[in-house]
């Protein structure tokens, strides 16, 4: 059966119907981000899931949409956790140092945990216009979250759209950094130290 056929998938109701198709998906996104998404086949992915290929196109009309749902669940656990958390816009900080401190701790732990998954998904959003509007509008859901979080602690900050992205790009080109790059020149608890003091500083600019 090619990946392309135009036919009709379903969605499961029973319970044991449910917990295949979530183990398609989470087994499939598994494959495809460690052996690579053009690397990786639906014949493949049954296998590893431990089910049959015809098993696949009952729930998934290709390996796509595997692999959008599993990206899915990925990006709210993983990439972007605050999204999922309840009531997190009403948290209460004691400063905005900790708050940034933590997001980019559990950040790099995750990119290190994480690495090949990371990096297969970012080479797929620049290749797939829908994977990349997913991480984007996952990003976009979390800077929400924060301004959210720091309009309830009352602080108030000039431009917080345009400087909340400018502080994730910060925190994820740090993790990138640590994770990935790896320069042995670098001091790294130095730089994360001076991520943070630009995030303060973006931060308590006064409105005028």
């Amino acid at each position: 059966m090619k990946e392309d056929d135009d036919m009709d998938t379903r969605n499961p109701i029973q319970k044991r119907s449910i917990e295949t198709k979530e183990k398609i998906i989470n087994k499939g996104f598994e494959l495809m981000c460690q052996k690579g998404y053009y690397n990786t086949n639906t014949a493949e992915i049954a296998k590893f899931a431990g089910v049959s290929t015809g098993i696949i196109y009952h729930y998934f009309k290709d390996k796509k949409e595997i692999f959008i749902e599993g990206l899915q669940n990925y990006a709210n656990k993983i990439l972007f956790p605050m999204n999922t958390v309840p009531n997190i816009e009403n948290i209460k900080i004691d400063n905005l140092e900790i708050l940034f401190k933590n997001m980019i701790d559990k950040n790099l732990k995750l990119h290190q945990i994480f690495k090949k998954n990371h990096e297969e998904i970012i080479a797929m959003a620049h290749l797939d216009e829908d994977i990349f509007n997913i991480l984007k509008q996952s990003e976009i859901a979390m800077c929400q979250k924060i301004i959210n979080i720091i309009n309830n602690n009352q602080i108030n900050i000039k431009n917080p759209q345009e400087k909340i992205h400018i502080i994730i790009s910060l925190v994820d080109n740090l993790c990138h950094e640590i994770a990935f790059h790896k320069h042995s020149e670098l001091n790294y608890e130095i730089m994360q130290k001076e991520v943070i003091k630009t995030i303060i500083f973006l931060l308590k600019e006064k409105l005028n």
